[in-house]
């Protein structure tokens, strides 16, 4: 039998760092709200994070003899009709994490090369962002192992960053530096005459859950830990409060260096490590170049994993005969090549639309994109936790070594989660300070017929099953906890019987 407990805890720790920190997230939600994204950050970390983390915990140990991730996770108490829309989802956020990823590139290419921003129109960067996809599309589905490497070095060097920064504001601060920003409390309060309002609060506040998501990405190293699930959880904890902290100190110290109007979702990362730099007696145009290399290294790096990883998982995980066979097959390398065009196609439209309603600014391009992001992340979490609420409800008495407490709390956790979602979903979606017109189109548009078109895909599955096996189609349809259920039903009544023949 091979043994797979080959993780210590400390990899574990590295990898929920990697998966989940950005440094982007730290500048992106100073600039949306200022200070008040540090306790924001530290409560998502507590009330979201570890929660979920422990939930996904709970999914894994009870599949324990599985590796498809969300699929099984969602069919344990959803059936395979919301499991197959869950992992649609993770791959329809994907799209959107393309839009918001690929302007960037461009943009830390012209800092690393010129040392400043410059005047872009948002149509260049359209036509840009698509030929940058098209390239990436096509390294992807011929084998580029080596990026990894490339995403690994970028990630460690945005941390570094991140550490070195938080370092030189604390040392700054102990120097008697004037901060640009109020540290106190009373600068983190909603402050309605600032501009900020309770709904754009709660807008950003998408953002700042997406910024600590990732934990799916990591559950499914449960069965390779050594320690099981209690090594599993102790080690969650401690990277998810780590990265609460990092987030929560690292927004708080932006406001030592400079201005929140000084900073913008473009230039916010190179103005404030300039500022840093140059209160140091360091040259900032050098810290702007080398900040634009680990930038551009980390992007480039992520794009090339993210434009195969996705499409690979997502095409490969659903059940067989819901695509044809030409959309899911393999190439030598293992990737689905139509599946990684059709994903190009559908990419384009999405990087067009938003370019009508950003006019000349690339900022206002980033914030339509980073927006919607962050509003489309949050659908395969809540599905995630909707699925865990029924889990909690119908088939508590399924079979696994990890609970996150009595049925309970569970229920009562998972119904807290999913009434955030829903708040945080909808005042992300419709943007107090968005045109109408790019709101209905692109936030509600896309969702609508994208989703609307997956189930009515997999309906069309279905019909097609039931004809050909009435009792495969019933099997999909039916979660696996009740089929497990049923198991032990059926054991404990043949146990009570044979005690019932003994006595």
């Amino acid at each position: 039998m091979n043994d797979r407990k080959n993780i210590g805890g400390f990899i574990l720790f590295t990898m929920v760092i990697a998966a989940v920190f950005n440094f982007r997230n730290v500048i992106n939600n100073y600039v949306s709200i200022g200070t008040l994204a540090a306790p924001a950050f530290f409560v998502a970390t507590i009330v979201y994070f570890i929660p979920f983390t422990l939930i996904i915990a709970e999914f894994v140990s009870l599949n324990r003899n599985s590796e498809s991730g969300v699929y099984q996770w969602v069919r344990s108490s959803l059936g395979g009709r919301w499991a197959f829309f869950t992992a649609f989802c993770y791959w329809f956020v994907n799209l959107f994490y393309f839009i918001s990823l690929l302007p960037l590139v461009l943009v830390y290419a012209v800092y690393m090369i010129l040392g400043r921003g410059v005047q872009v129109e948002s149509w260049a960067i359209a036509v840009f962002s698509i030929t940058l996809f098209f390239l990436a599309t096509w390294v992807s589905t011929r084998g580029a192992k080596w990026i990894g490497k490339v995403t690994s070095f970028g990630a460690t060097l945005m941390l570094g960053m991140a550490v070195v920064f938080i370092v030189g504001a604390v040392v700054a601060l102990l120097g008697g530096i004037t901060p640009a920003n109020d540290l106190s409390i009373a600068g983190m309060k909603l402050d309605p005459g600032s501009g900020l309002t309770t709904w754009a609060f709660l807008g950003t506040l998408a953002w700042i859950i997406q910024g600590v998501g990732g934990a799916e990405s990591i559950g499914v190293y449960l069965n390779d830990l050594r320690g099981g699930a209690k090594a599993f959880v102790r080690t969650i904890v401690i990277a998810g409060l780590t990265i609460g902290l990092v987030y929560t100190v690292g927004t708080w110290l932006m406001a030592v260096f400079v201005d929140k109007s000084e900073v913008g979702y473009e230039n916010g990362v190179f103005v404030t490590m300039a500022a840093a730099a140059e209160h140091f007696g360091m040259s900032g145009d050098v810290t702007i170049r080398i900040v634009g290399v680990i930038m551009l290294a980390a992007t480039l790096g992520g794009l090339m994993i993210w434009t195969s990883a996705p499409v690979k998982i997502f095409f490969s995980e659903i059940p067989q005969g819901i695509f044809g066979p030409k959309v899911v097959a393999l190439n030598e390398q293992g990737v689905p090549v139509r599946g990684a065009w059709i994903q190009f196609a559908i990419v384009v439209p999405l990087l067009v639309i938003p370019t009508l309603g950003a006019g000349s600014s690339i900022d206002a391009l980033l914030k339509i994109v980073i927006n919607m992001t962050a509003a489309t992340a949050l659908l395969p979490p809540a599905l995630i936790l909707v699925a865990y609420w029924k889990l909690r409800k119908s088939y508590d008495s399924a079979s696994r070594s990890f609970m996150m407490g009595r049925r309970g709390l569970g229920l009562g956790v998972a119904t807290f989660l999913v009434l955030l979602f829903t708040v945080c979903f909808v005042a992300a979606t419709f943007p107090e300070d968005q045109a109408l017109w790019l709101t209905l189109v692109y936030n509600v548009g896309g969702v609508v017929v994208f989703l609307g078109a997956a189930l009515a895909w997999y309906e069309r599955y279905i019909r097609r099953l039931r004809a050909e096996d009435p009792e495969a189609a019933r099997r999909e349809l039916m979660p696996s906890a009740h089929e497990q259920s049923e198991r032990n039903a059926q054991e404990d009544a043949a146990l009570l019987a044979a005690g019932t023949d003994e006595a």
